[in-house]
């Protein structure tokens, strides 16, 4: 039995979740597997319901899941109530408790959505590669941090940048170690040339890559990395990153496949591993079954692949996705002319039904 701690959250969270269960439904019965699922409120939901994003009992049932998947969380709704108990603080908790260090956001161009790119063809077909975002430390989580009244008037905030030597060396492990499964090239991104943090970030994943020598370490700032995204983004294989830095390059290299709404992530620590899709609620769309669910389909593969180590599997629903959208299925953000339309809720049947 495989137990999954299941929040969908807000907006079209709960749409593309539902996808995401429908999907493993499907497993379930094709592959007679039996998975467990049980649900909670968190962020904006939870907030309504119990006055915090996060409860302890939610806290717990992540624990003790052999996997936790995410549909989204947040909303103009609640915008306006205080800071410490804003929906997005739910995720950070939930990151932070679980120990998820590790941040993987697979940036891969579906050969039938090329066009959909903003780039050209010849600078996003075949593109392939691993984003590795450090996901528990820097100026997210570091102290001090706040709003405070300076003396002669007006106010100040401040945020704090902090990695040590464990925290880095841990998420440069791992980068090398997916790298030597993929094409053996790790670019490290930092800001060295102006900050101290940034300074140890390369010299720590510079002293942990004498442990993978078979494995290429190139070092780039982040602004000239987020250029070379653009420029030519096919040069990357991993790139391994601060919190920070990684939140904006992913939902850069997002947009290089043409929507969003494609694009699946996995947090993974040493003992647990949280598995959402890149997109947020869309609160504009919620409620309406128009939301892109491949993402969150996307999601469950990982979760199969990383988690429950059924790796045929996360490639049979890989293919599916791969199918549906070769046969012209399309939903809103990913539709073309002459492509056939489809809802949020028609393409969960229709990956759901090409899983083999």
């Amino acid at each position: 039995m495989y137990k999954i701690a299941m929040f969908p959250g807000d907006g079209v969270g709960v749409e593309v979740a539902d996808q995401a269960v429908k999907l493993i439904q499907t497993i379930a019965k094709k592959f007679h597997l039996v998975f467990e699922i049980e649900k909670a409120p968190l962020g904006g939901a939870s907030i309504d319901k119990f006055g915090a994003p996060i409860t302890p009992e939610a806290l717990t049932l992540a624990k003790n899941a052999d996997a936790v998947f995410l549909g989204a969380v947040g909303g103009p709704k609640w915008d306006n109530v205080e800071t410490s108990i804003r929906p997005e603080k739910a995720l950070l908790q939930l990151r932070k408790t679980l120990e998820v260090f590790a941040n993987l956001r697979p940036v891969h161009m579906f050969p039938a959505l090329i066009s959909k790119s903003p780039l050209k063809e010849e600078i996003v077909s075949g593109l392939d590669f691993l984003i590795l975002r450090e996901l528990i430390g820097g100026i997210y989580f570091g102290t001090p941090r706040g709003i405070k009244n300076l003396p002669g008037g007006g106010e100040e905030g401040v945020n704090t940048e902090v990695y040590t030597t464990p925290e880095v060396e841990r998420i440069a492990r791992k980068a090398f170690e997916f790298a030597r499964r993929r094409r053996k090239k790790v670019t490290s991104v930092d800001k060295a040339n102006v900050l101290e943090s940034s300074q140890l970030w390369r010299k720590v994943v510079t002293q942990v890559h004498k442990e993978f020598s078979d494995v290429e370490l190139q070092h780039r700032y982040v602004d000239d990395c987020a250029m070379q995204l653009i420029r030519n983004p096919k040069q990357f294989d991993v790139i391994v990153t601060t919190n920070l830095f990684g939140d904006i390059l992913s939902d850069e290299s997002a947009m290089l496949t043409g929507s969003i709404g494609m694009l699946p992530s996995a947090s993974i620590g040493s003992h647990h591993a949280l598995y959402e899709p890149v997109h947020g609620s869309a609160p504009d769309i919620a409620g309406q079954d128009l939301a892109n669910p491949l993402a969150s389909i996307l999601s469950v593969a990982m979760m199969l692949e990383y988690s429950f180590g059924l790796h045929e599997l996360a490639q049979s629903v890989e293919k599916a996705v791969q199918k549906v959208l070769d046969e012209g299925y399309r939903t809103q953000d990913i539709d073309q002319e002459g492509m056939k339309k489809v809802s949020c809720s028609k393409m969960g049947d229709l990956v759901a039904q090409r899983i083999q």
